[in-house]
């Protein structure tokens, strides 16, 4: 796991120019296809027809990664958070605070993101012209992802009896069960077993990241093509409909940092303005870097002189926050999947959101010291295959990633330095605990 993690640092500048390229190519797919639909004619859409088909070749390169990078980066992800709770008593509260604000993340996620579509729905018409844009038979798609609903379904998408049949199905919640049991199973063998199991998914992992980073590297073309297409069939409206999507993912985020605030205020006893003020300069930092790691040094400072924290548990929680921990990775990626099944019209029963949840729980663990461009396929990718969701839209959502991107840095860096007050509060109580015993 950890040369995973060297290699999304060595990816990360690349591919945060790459960042630059996709939007200009979103903005020129977008413009060429609106031209082509006023002015080009019959001729014109063919050849922007042809362009477009190439793009969809783009995307599935992707999806053809992502089974085999999430079961590889899960068995790893389950190992390293093993024997980092292996650690001592303080790993393990630490492991046990990250893992309940993840799933009060996960379950705020799927209350905000219905509640805020709810009230704040995309725009139909624009909806459907995009629509019609990412898949021409998108009535088709949306009756097969349909078909997926139901608990039995849900229910029997747990075991599948064929795990290569169920990962060829596009079966995501079993295959992610059974990586996530395969992992701790793993965790439980003799060195001399362990060592070779581990660095055989360790080589699978580096070779998939290896592998994404290629198709990666046609993100601006695979994005022109397909950004082409929606600019023929859904015009300038589309650009109406991703500026939504915008609003809708940062609006999520910026609610669970306001939760997280509530959280350490009860739980981290410490009033409101402090911790803002103790916080506020980290956030800074991730605001500009966009990287939990660029504002660890800020944060360490920040949690000793703002919080109170013990160098002691400042030097341990953070480090290990940093590197299993994102509180923001459900909550952007199931916001993500929510839209995505609103724009293709597909009903959320309640087999699909506890799918959803438990495949975005996962994912979070998996995709944890990735580049963002990475991160965002293999995170999604998964929760919308377990929901039934289609995934054509998300080469264009991926093109506006940018601007969510910051509140994901900024969310998660809050909620690392809140931990690590809570953490610290837990600590004391038990030393306070001890001395009056004694």
């Amino acid at each position: 796991m950890n040369q995973s993690r060297n290699s999304g640092s060595r990816f990360g500048r690349l591919l945060s120019s790459l960042s630059v390229r996709v939007v200009i190519a979103l903005i020129l797919g977008l413009g060429v296809g609106a031209a082509v639909q006023a002015w080009g004619g019959q001729g014109g859409a063919s050849g922007v027809e042809t362009v477009e088909a190439l793009g969809g070749v783009w995307l599935n390169a992707l999806k053809i990664t992502v089974i085999p990078l999430i079961f590889a980066l899960l068995v790893n992800g389950v190992a390293s958070i093993a024997d980092a709770a292996q650690t001592g008593r303080l790993a393990m509260r630490a492991m046990v605070v990250f893992g309940i604000m993840i799933v009060v993340a996960t379950v705020y996620a799927i209350a905000a993101g219905v509640g805020i579509l709810s009230l704040w729905p995309i725009d139909p018409e624009g909806g459907r012209a995009v629509l019609a844009s990412l898949q021409p038979d998108g009535a088709a798609a949306v009756g097969e992802a349909v078909q997926t609903d139901g608990f039995r379904a849900f229910l029997n998408s747990l075991a599948p009896s064929n795990l290569v049949k169920a990962a060829g199905d596009d079966g995501v919640l079993g295959v992610v069960l059974f990586a996530l049991v395969f992992g701790f199973a793993v965790t439980r063998l003799e060195d001399r077993l362990r060592a070779p199991i581990a660095t055989f998914f360790e080589a699978v992992a580096e070779a998939m990241i290896v592998m994404v980073h290629w198709i990666l590297m046609a993100a601006p073309f695979g994005v022109f093509a397909l950004a082409l297409g929606v600019g023929l069939r859904a015009g300038l409206g589309a650009v109406g409909v991703l500026g939504h999507y915008v609003s809708f993912v940062s609006l999520s985020q910026i609610g669970i940092i306001l939760l997280t605030y509530l959280i350490v205020v009860v739980f981290g006893r410490i009033g409101l303005a402090r911790f803002a003020q103790a916080v506020a300069p980290a956030q800074a930092v991730a605001f500009s870097t966009q990287s939990s790691l660029a504002s660890l040094p800020a944060m360490v400072e920040q949690a000793r002189v703002g919080l109170g924290a013990s160098r002691a548990v400042s030097g341990l929680v953070l480090p290990l926050a940093v590197a299993v921990f994102r509180i923001t990775s459900p909550v952007a990626n199931l916001a993500v999947c929510l839209y995505v099944a609103q724009l293709y019209g597909v009903p959320l029963a309640p087999g699909m959101l506890i799918a959803g949840g438990l495949t975005a729980i996962a994912a979070s663990i998996a995709a944890v010291g990735l580049p963002g461009q990475v991160s965002f396929f293999l995170s999604i990718g998964p929760i919308c295959l377990a929901m039934g969701l289609p995934l054509g839209a998300l080469p264009l959502l991926l093109a506006v990633e940018v601007i969510p991107d910051i509140f994901r840095t900024v969310g998660n860096v809050t909620a690392d330095l809140a931990a690590t007050r809570i953490v610290q509060v837990q600590e004391g109580e038990e030393l306070e605990a001890a001395g009056e015993a004694v």
